[in-house]
């Protein structure tokens, strides 16, 4: 009974001292997250996902997201090596891997990283001519990336990607370079014309001295192609005078085979 007596006694301060002393000093730090401790304006620890307490009133937690942030990078108005004028849009990747660097080296990670980002895209695409810029944006975005990912690490962030998203080009630019491409498709269509004509004549050259040898074949080669003209309805055929001495020719080429 006295211990329910000294309780009871007690239940009007411990309450308060719930209320206003332990609770608020509770924390729920989330998966995706880091806590970082302050102590009178000191860095004294960090805390991992779950629940956490600190001592209220005097310590402080910042929450650091640990998860990868999408970082649109604005339209920039380039200039080429070649002197063309071209909008380019890119889009970044990055995430915190120090949680206490991302908060004491710099002030706001995130609109860091998208000015240097810009100043960055524009560096590199002004140091490539058009033709590189559109045919290489691999290498291109590689370079981007690596640029960021350097200057980011004392910040305690990784710049996994970077990507451009959108090349503009001037309008006249591009009337001239669809002119470009249907010249070079014409160009390919009369190489490719070309060479098969020059297949063509090769084989009947071929063809030629292979007759040249055999008489007997083109006069069986112009009884084939007179066969194939008969299978069409209503054709009217034409001999001409070569094909009697033709067919005579044939008769002695049987006659010698049956002697034989």
């Amino acid at each position: 009974m006295k211990f329910m007596e000294f309780i009871a006694v007690l239940m009007p301060v411990l309450i308060p001292v719930f209320i206003f002393l332990v609770l608020p000093g509770f924390r729920v730090v989330q998966q995706y997250e880091k806590g970082v401790v302050f102590r009178f304006g000191k860095i004294i620890s960090s805390r991992e996902p779950g629940l956490n307490w600190i001592i209220p009133y005097v310590d402080r937690m910042r929450k650091i997201d640990f998860r990868t942030v999408t970082l649109p990078i604005p339209p920039q108005k380039i200039i080429t090596k070649d002197n063309v004028s071209v909008d380019i849009s890119a889009v970044a990747y990055y995430k915190i891997i120090d949680a206490e660097k991302s908060i004491i080296s710099i002030e706001d990670v995130r609109s860091a990283i998208n000015q240097i980002a810009q100043t960055t895209v524009r560096n590199i695409v002004g140091r490539f001519q058009l033709d590189e810029v559109l045919s290489e944006r691999d290498a291109i975005n590689k370079e981007i990336g690596t640029v960021l990912d350097t200057n980011t690490e004392p910040w305690g962030v990784v710049v996994s990607v970077v990507e451009i998203k959108d090349i503009e080009l001037p309008e006249n630019m591009q009337r001239a370079m669809a002119k470009q491409a249907e010249a070079e498709r014409e160009k390919r269509a009369k190489i490719i014309a070309a060479e098969g004509e020059l297949l063509a004549s090769q084989k009947l050259a071929e063809t030629a001295d292979v007759m040249a040898a055999h008489p007997i074949a083109l006069q069986l080669r112009n009884l084939q192609t007179m066969a194939e003209i008969s299978v069409e309805k209503n054709s009217t055929i034409i001999f001409p005078a070569q094909f009697m001495g033709t067919v005579n020719d044939i008769q002695s080429f049987l006659s010698k085979e049956k002697i034989k």
